[in-house]
């Protein structure tokens, strides 16, 4: 387990410097040019898009999560109740 974990942590961490080589890469290629500002800014807005998807997406995810916890929550109650009165039925 721990060596996927160092994997994925591994893989993660270069997939993050190649997004940021891609990023340079764009902006040396168009640092001459008049095109330069637009490149970075449409970089800016791309990594803000994918952000707010993130965002959405993550909030989706706790909402359903949630919802999961108070139904598991709902039914251990309802099971503990049950099993207090075969507890104390077993002791009378």
């Amino acid at each position: 387990m721990a060596a996927e974990f160092l994997a994925s942590a591994i893989a993660a961490i270069c997939g993050l410097f190649a997004v940021f080589m891609g990023c340079l890469v764009v902006v040396a290629c168009t640092w001459d040019t008049p095109h330069r500002v637009s490149a970075i800014a449409w970089m800016g807005g791309g990594f803000l898009a994918l952000a707010i998807a993130a965002a959405a997406y993550r909030a989706n995810a706790v909402r359903a999560k949630s919802q999961l916890l108070a139904s598991v929550r709902r039914e251990w109650q309802e099971d503990r109740v049950i099993l207090e009165r075969i507890l104390s039925s077993d002791q009378d």
